[in-house]
């Protein structure tokens, strides 16, 4: 049974045989490293790499879903010819980026009570 889940998946109109496959794999490292800068402190995150990589997520979520690999047989149905793993990865992207720009405007717009009169 697992072996036949895998050859699935290696015959796959996105599987690891595709381009479909490994761009959105290595796109995770984006993801990946702004999750590791979530440890960061506001004032050293970057609006224009926050607002990329957001806008990024959101626009390329939406296009993953309309993208569909070249099908080779008539296997697959149209909802398993979706790259999955393209739309999670923009998701995770958009996300990210959410939540690093609404950080960096909370640090820059609102700040703290105590902070702010500890700078009067």
């Amino acid at each position: 049974m697992a072996a036949s889940k895998l050859q699935a998946l290696w015959n796959h109109p996105a599987g690891p045989k595709t381009i479909h496959f490994w761009a959105p794999t290595f796109k995770w490292g984006i993801s990946i490293a702004n999750v590791a800068d979530f440890a960061k402190p506001p004032e050293k995150l970057s609006y224009p790499q926050q607002i990329a990589v957001t806008c990024t997520g959101v626009v390329w979520s939406r296009y993953s879903t309309v993208i569909t690999p070249r099908i080779q047989t008539r296997t697959f149905s149209s909802l398993l010819c979706k790259n999955w793993n393209l739309f999670s990865v923009n998701v995770a992207m958009a996300a990210t980026g959410i939540y690093q720009l609404s950080r960096k405007i909370k640090h820059d717009y609102f700040p703290e009570p105590e902070a702010a009169v500890a700078n009067e």
